[in-house]
């Protein structure tokens, strides 16, 4: 019986792309750099935020770390303005809550954001939100979804991971749980080969918890 389900954030269950765009391209303008697009962003985006500004901006760049700073606090200030969850995920995660679920996040994203943004969007739906810190290795290392775990009481047996990514599928199988790829969120199908289950929609999630 499933009684906790971690899931990734950007991409699984809000859309942050237009904001993470916005504010990358803050950063780069403030350094002269060149703008990148929507889809640009999209690729980049996935192993945090300095790997999506060491993609951003130009080869050998010398002060990713500047840049990295901008785009960290124009972020923190504008990370509401075009970011929504996606269709039917707000219904879902108030079935599993009313089904005694536990429910975790584990991002790539810096931790006050990923905090931040799930006590905006999901409120007391979420018992665990975890991001990018010193002590956590980013994913596919599995040491975040590890926490989240030991934070909830949770187990292996008992534990299902949801991802949007390569990344996640990865994260999954390091961490011994079965893997639920989502096709809605920034990455193709393809990026999924390896999960246990692909699903097309949240609602095909309760389907696949109530079932194992």
């Amino acid at each position: 019986m499933i009684k906790t389900i971690i899931f990734d954030l950007d991409g699984t269950l809000l859309n942050t792309l237009e904001d993470l765009k916005e504010s990358t391209n803050f950063a780069l303008c403030r350094f002269g750099y060149q703008k990148r697009t929507l889809d640009e962003v999209r690729c980049f985006v996935g192993n945090g935020v300095r790997k999506l500004i060491e993609r951003a901006v130009p080869e050998n760049c010398k002060n990713v770390d500047e840049c990295l700073e901008v785009f960290k606090k124009n972020y923190s200030e504008n990370m509401y303005n075009h970011t929504q969850p996606y269709n039917g995920i707000l219904e879902m995660l108030e079935e599993l809550h009313k089904e005694n679920l536990k429910i975790g996040v584990v991002s790539n994203k810096f931790d006050s954001a990923v905090k931040d943004l799930c006590k905006k969007y999901f409120g007391n739906l979420v018992d665990a939100a975890i991001g990018q810190c010193d002590d956590v290795p980013k994913k596919p290392a599995p040491d975040g979804v590890f926490k989240a775990m030991k934070f909830l009481g949770s187990d292996k047996s008992s534990t299902l991971y949801a991802g949007d990514s390569d990344v996640d599928v990865q994260t999954a199988h390091n961490a011994d749980l079965k893997c639920i790829g989502v096709t809605w969120g920034f990455r193709t199908r393809d990026y999924l080969n390896g999960a246990d289950f692909i699903v097309d929609s949240p609602e095909e999630i309760l389907k696949i918890v109530r079932s194992l």
